[in-house]
């Protein structure tokens, strides 16, 4: 299955409503991702320009799609941004086909 990683950051709202009442969020987002058929794998707050990342793993990009409409959609977060990954072995498979592929620049007449 594919690995998806996710960068959110909260609003200030919902910092508000977790210090009022500290919530333990990976339950949640476990339970999100196993209706669609996925696995958490990881969930880490930060400091920086998010607040937190989880690595989740989809039956496909609909599933992940279906799980990030969900949760953007919850009014909780002020963003929500995913990447799918890539194994090595997919990423040596992607060299290997660009290879066949004949790009030609803008421009570029030869």
């Amino acid at each position: 299955m594919p690995l998806y990683l996710t960068r959110f950051s909260y609003t200030p709202e919902t910092w508000a409503r977790l210090t009022k009442t500290p919530e333990d969020r990976r339950a949640a987002a476990k339970k999100y991702i196993e209706s669609v058929g996925g696995k958490l794998h990881g969930f880490w707050y930060a400091f920086g320009g998010q607040d937190g990342y989880n690595l989740w793993e989809a039956p496909d990009n609909v599933a992940m799609a279906a799980t990030a409409i969900a949760i953007s959609g919850g009014g909780a977060l002020s963003s929500f941004e995913t990447t799918t990954l890539l194994s090595v072995e997919d990423t040596l498979e992607a060299l290997r086909l660009a290879s066949s592929i004949k790009y030609q620049a803008p421009g570029d007449t030869h």
